[in-house]
């Protein structure tokens, strides 16, 4: 099943109730109902960042126009509810924590942070540089930044505090952390990936890549992350005290001819989703090291991915507004 929105695909996702939903650079979120969509104009501009709702339900999208939005279907009926707004900001990032129902995102140097639960709950926390990226650590507690010279943690509902600073030279662009909370990684505006194991702020160097990473995921309960940055997925292994450090990543998937743009994986599982910067997709069993080409024509960069949690099927888009839903058959 595909389709063409002629607008970029910022983001692609499954929610809790196993509805497919695409929020789009022209400002819309849409989600699947039978052969079409189902559409509401969430932002007055584009749609820049997304997440799933702590709800499991319907996603969180930032747009260019300052507003953070809550899309869902309710009774076979699309609605958008503001969640908050920074007018005259980009809403570069959002993050949510179905844990602490706790939502977060990023408006140029400040990290807000709302909760779903309590309309009155506001906290703003300010950074010396512009926050590229945010991500709740597994218990929704803590918050990661992205930033200039490394990132910065901070305990979601505390009012006044000064951050955890994980130190690394250089512009800082992406964060996620680990399911068991020890480290935290860092994709940059070079082609490098960091990490630090969080108790005692080690560094992780993890170079070598060919490319920036624009995308991580972790798979089989924490055990391995998966990154795109090369002509393969990089799989980097987790298991032990230290993780990944002084460990060598594997590659699967390698195809001179392109690179990963986009990685997804099952969380609980060995599933993993790659989209290539030539239009192409496939889906591996990181256990068998079977992999299925899914979308063999090739077209714009593969720019949104997302994956059931039990890898039956996936969801792409790309940067021509080119989008489906396949089945893996893995």
């Amino acid at each position: 099943m595909t389709f063409d929105f002629d607008a970029y695909v910022t983001a692609a996702h499954f929610d809790r109730a196993g509805r497919t939903m695409f929020a789009l650079g022209d400002g819309s979120v849409r989600a699947l109902a039978g052969e079409g969509f189902i559409t509401v104009e969430a932002h007055q501009g584009a749609v820049l960042s997304a997440c799933p709702h702590p709800s499991g339900l319907g996603l969180i999208t930032g747009g260019d126009d300052g507003r953070v939005v809550w899309t869902r279907v309710e009774g076979g009926e699309i609605a958008a509810s503001l969640l908050a707004e920074v007018k005259g900001r980009w809403i570069d990032a959002v993050a949510a924590s179905a844990e602490s129902g706790l939502v977060a995102f990023a408006a140029g140097k400040e990290l807000h942070v709302r909760d779903s639960k309590d309309p009155a709950f506001s906290r703003v926390f300010t950074h010396e540089k512009s926050v590229s990226d945010v991500a709740f650590d597994p218990k929704g507690r803590r918050l990661a930044t992205a930033t200039y010279n490394g990132a910065a943690l901070w305990y979601a509902r505390i009012a006044d505090q000064k951050p955890q600073l994980m130190k690394w030279a250089g512009s800082h662009v992406l964060v996620a952390w680990s399911p068991d909370g020890r480290f935290l990684m860092s994709a940059m505006q070079e082609n490098q990936l960091h990490g630090w194991k969080v108790a005692d702020e080690k560094n992780l160097r993890m170079g070598g890549y060919p490319a920036k990473v624009k995308s991580m995921a972790f798979l089989s309960n924490g055990l391995m992350m998966a990154t795109s940055g090369a002509n393969g997925a990089v799989i980097w292994p987790f298991a032990g005290a230290t993780g990944p450090m002084g460990k060598e990543a594997a590659e699967i998937g390698y195809d001179q001819s392109a690179m990963v743009a986009r990685v997804a994986g099952t969380p609980a599982g060995s599933i993993l989703a790659a989209g290539l910067d030539d239009g192409r997709v496939w889906a591996a069993d990181l256990k068998s090291g079977r992999i299925e080409h899914l979308k063999a024509e090739k077209g714009a960069a593969i720019s949104a991915l997302a994956i059931t949690p039990d890898g039956s099927a996936l969801a792409w888009g790309d940067e021509d507004g080119g989008a489906g839903v396949i089945e893996t058959g893995l």
